[in-house]
């Protein structure tokens, strides 16, 4: 059916920028040599996945206070409302940049986090003794946190005033200095020059998470196990966000290990476009969709842009969103009831109902 085929194109896409709101809000200012510089030197050698962000930078911008709007207000939250009373530590206020690394290795992850702000150090030192332990390691006080994360304990300690290290595995100062050899930080070093005007990032290198991520996030009448494929075969995915006036551009990079993977993906992607605007015109989805939303959705899929880049022996292909506010706003609105079924919609060389009335379908 016409908004059965709408819906789901519509579903993979939705799919595709939730991995990136999702992988951006879940973990940014100096110049570069600074704080940014020095923390991305420290990735470890196991290492999959790696984000960065300015808070700084982005603290400025008139975009970020409509994604404010948009996520929970962390004053409702009475464990974090204690926990600044505690400190004097709010992330809003006084957080400046954050590292993460992420190692996916089947059964075994590990997570090492870095932050720079405005610490006031003697009452952060005293919350985590009173709300954990603290033990010695080289030389530096390093605190076990009773609360757990993957059955293993929280491991913080202060680098300086204004930097704290977490991990969730022990010894954590050795893991910083578990940094990658020289042949393997410089990979991770080109893509992150590549990125260097991004306050936010994410640099994702065979991480297993990511096609379980999408999987995940998706509804189940969304999964696309076309997509999840193709998505493992890339060997670095590149994720940037930078505000622009009222938008937020989302540039999502996926490296190819060949000129046939990429045009797979990038077929792909085309289709899921092309099949989602159709849909999104049918009169049956317009009679039940807020109009608002959909609007909001017109929006984004009229400005995203996919296309192959060639870079001598590395192929990628690229796709740019530009999220709005009013998409913000909407994307909170319950959209209408989906049936279950399969995911992945009719390749863009077989097109569907939708895009067969379409006269950009018969331009392809």
């Amino acid at each position: 059916m016409l908004t059965s085929t709408a819906r789901k194109a519509a579903g993979s896409l939705a799919v595709i920028l939730l991995l990136v709101v999702l992988i951006l809000r879940h973990f940014s200012g100096g110049a570069e040599g600074t704080v940014r510089a020095e923390f991305l030197r420290l990735v470890p050698s196991s290492a999959t996945s790696v984000v960065f962000v300015d808070v700084d930078q982005l603290r400025s911008s008139p975009f970020l206070a409509a994604l404010r709007s948009w996520l929970p207000d962390p004053r409702e939250d009475s464990e974090y409302t204690q926990f600044v009373g505690e400190t004097g530590f709010s992330y809003e206020r006084d957080l400046q940049q954050v590292f993460i690394a992420i190692s996916n290795h089947g059964a075994s992850s590990g997570t090492l986090l870095l932050a720079d702000g405005k610490f006031d150090r003697k009452r952060m030192e005293n919350f985590l003794e009173r709300n954990g332990r603290a033990t010695g390691e080289g030389g530096r006080k390093v605190f076990l946190l009773h609360a757990t994360r993957n059955d293993r304990p929280l491991a913080v300690a202060f680098l300086s005033d204004r930097q704290v290290a977490a991990a969730d595995s022990e010894p954590l100062l050795a893991g910083l200095s578990a940094a990658a050899d020289q042949a393997t930080l410089a990979e991770w070093q080109t893509r992150f020059e590549r990125l260097a005007g991004s306050p936010a990032f994410a640099v994702l290198r065979q991480d297993p998470g990511v096609a379980a991520a999408v999987d995940a996030a998706a509804p189940g009448g969304f999964r696309s196990p076309q997509l999840a494929a193709l998505l493992d075969q890339l060997p670095w995915i590149s994720i940037a966000a930078k505000p622009d006036g009222q938008l937020l551009r989302l540039v999502a990079d996926g490296e190819c290990p060949s000129n046939q993977v990429a045009s797979e993906l990038s077929d792909f992607l085309q289709g899921i476009q092309l099949l989602a605007q159709n849909g999104l015109n049918d009169p049956q989805l317009r009679r039940q969709m807020n109009a608002d939303e959909r609007q909001a959705y017109l929006e984004l899929l009229k400005g995203a842009d996919v296309k192959k880049i060639d870079r001598g022996e590395a192929k990628s292909v690229r796709l740019v969103l530009s999220v709005t506010p009013q998409f913000l706003s909407v994307a909170k609105l319950p959209g209408p009831a989906t049936q279950p079924g399969p995911a992945d919609p009719p390749h863009p060389s077989e097109p569907g109902p939708a895009a067969r009335k379409s006269p950009a379908a018969k331009k392809r």
